[in-house]
């Protein structure tokens, strides 16, 4: 053997991870949740499909940093979830993987406490309780499918999944994207341009093989039938925001083109918003605004909220974080949260309801 050393030069250490099998046996999820999750899948397509009249609003926390925190909001967010239920489908965020532009704390799983310690297996755990935590409330649940071995610990507790826009161009994640069970919303580039995210949305509903883990931990080929369920989510871009009606009409005519189906979602954060989190409410009563004049192809929105507004920076002392403020993006608070939700269901009812009856463009 060559006395060279030639491999894994640039690795300090590797620890052996806990299995997906053995997580989920560690934290134990009842059938009963399982079927919930099937059914909230159901309705999401059925949204897409134009069987549902309901608007989607996926909402919650940028990124859980306290579990506590997290649960109080879901149990906020399920009472208004009630209360909207005719109009509105609410799905709650629970995002724990932060992709960065350079560095910076890349969320719950993989920095669980904070302090750069990295107890990745911890953050897993930790996920996975709080996705069947959350789903016990009776809370649909979304996440942002980041890393590509993280699926396989989490997904059975996803119900819609989103691939951001610094991703959407990564052919790892396309074909991940394309084997996902629950529904999933692709991301416009950051550069604001569709053509990444329609060549995404066109690649993710092809079948493809690609290496992946499987539920035991051991490398594997996978082989996909590709996610019938993917539609595009307009985030803005470098250029500015990409959700006005002029906007969203080049979107419908960018998918049909390309074959796909006329199904738009508004992301009212990032560049839509210009990162200032208090402009989030008027987009979406920008996007209602359409919809109540005939817009048919959008389908949902999505908020960045938490239980109180702004965000803080994580500091060493981690006892002096404000409980219910988020440690990424900026948020909307929980009573700009609340008002919103009730606004938009009184005033989208009557128009979702006009347009129940069409078929989705694009598809026969």
């Amino acid at each position: 053997m060559s006395m060279i050393q030639i491999h894994n030069i640039n690795v300090e250490n590797q620890r052996i991870l806990i299995t997906p099998a053995e997580l989920k046996t560690r934290v134990a999820v009842s059938e009963e949740l399982f079927e919930f999750v099937a059914q909230s899948r159901l309705q999401i397509q059925r949204v897409l499909n134009r069987q549902d009249p309901r608007f989607i609003v996926v909402l919650g926390p940028c990124s859980i940093h306290d579990v506590e925190a997290a649960l109080d909001y879901a149990s906020r967010l399920k009472a208004l979830s009630d209360a909207v239920s005719d109009t509105l489908l609410v799905v709650m965020r629970v995002y724990f993987e932060k992709p960065r532009s350079t560095v910076g704390w890349k969320g719950l799983i993989n920095d669980p406490f904070l302090n750069d310690t990295f107890e990745i297996e911890v953050g897993l755990e930790r996920g996975r309780q709080l996705l069947r935590d959350i789903l016990a409330l009776g809370l649909p649940t979304a996440t942002e499918a980041l890393d590509p071995i993280t699926p396989q610990y989490l997904q059975d507790l996803i119900c819609w999944s989103a691939i951001g826009a610094r991703t959407t161009e990564s052919q790892t994640h396309r074909e991940m994207a394309s084997g996902l069970s629950s529904p999933v919303g692709i991301k416009n580039g950051t550069d604001g341009g569709l053509g990444v995210a329609i060549n995404a949305l066109q690649s993710v509903s092809k079948p493809h093989h690609f290496l992946g883990i499987n539920s035991e931990g051991k490398v594997s080929v996978f082989e996909t039938r590709g996610n019938a369920h993917g539609h595009i989510v307009l985030r803005g871009g470098d250029s500015g925001p990409n959700y006005s009606g002029r906007h969203i009409v080049e979107c419908e005519e960018a998918l049909l083109d390309a074959g796909l189906a006329a199904n738009i979602m508004v992301d009212c954060s990032h560049a839509n918003s210009g990162k200032n989190p208090t402009l989030q409410p008027a987009v979406a009563r920008d996007v209602a605004a359409q919809i109540a004049a005939g817009n048919h192809s959008i389908v949902g929105l999505m908020l960045e909220s938490n239980l109180e507004a702004g965000n803080q920076r994580i500091s060493e002392d981690l006892s002096t974080l404000q409980y219910g403020v988020s440690v990424t993006d900026g948020c909307i608070g929980w009573a700009s949260t609340e008002a919103l939700i009730q606004e938009l269901a009184e005033s989208l009812a009557e128009p979702l309801q006009r347009r129940s009856h069409l078929k989705v463009a694009g598809k026969a």
